[in-house]
């Protein structure tokens, strides 16, 4: 039963927020939270409470169950844009700037892994291989033909202008 967590018009550019959360989605909760914490970009902190609280949320609706023991994963992160502040930055000779001081909605959604799940992913994943490996051991590559190229000036013009200049 998966869990969701939700941070609201949080200050900083959507952009910014994106390069995290794809960093994260689709990693277990504990590795994310490892690599969340100790990530010098600014963004990083926010984040990492935010899925500390998608935790939280999932182990209250799985009463009797801790989130270490069973297989959480970051299911789906996304980050969507929120309210624009617009503000106006003095500029030279009486005009000025707009600043846009942009914010962001941030959804994290953890889940349990399901192993058998992922078993039947990498049975299908290898057979994907092996039929991609016997369809392209017979195809054999045709030669390619060689262009005609154009003819150059017949050498016997060039030899008598060569003639010409050595007489002089």
């Amino acid at each position: 039963m998966e869990a969701i967590a939700k941070l609201r018009n949080y200050p900083t550019s959507p952009r910014r927020m994106r390069l995290l959360a794809d960093v994260i989605r689709g990693m277990g909760v504990e590795k994310a939270l490892a690599l969340l914490e100790h990530h010098p970009q600014h963004s990083a902190t926010p984040l990492y409470k935010l899925v500390r609280s998608a935790i939280s949320n999932w182990e209250q609706k799985n009463e009797g169950q801790s989130s270490t023991d069973s297989n959480l994963v970051v299911k789906t992160i996304f980050v969507d844009n929120a309210r624009t502040l617009k503000r106006m930055l003095p500029a030279p000779q009486g005009r000025a700037y707009r600043l846009r001081k942009r914010s962001n909605h941030v959804t994290v959604i953890v889940d349990e892994k399901n192993p058998t799940s992922v078993q039947a992913e990498e049975e299908v994943i290898i057979a994907e291989n092996e039929t991609a490996a016997e369809t392209a051991a017979p195809v054999k590559k045709k030669a390619a033909k060689k262009a005609a190229t154009k003819k150059s000036a017949p050498k016997k013009a060039k030899a008598a202008k060569s003639k010409k200049t050595t007489k002089k």
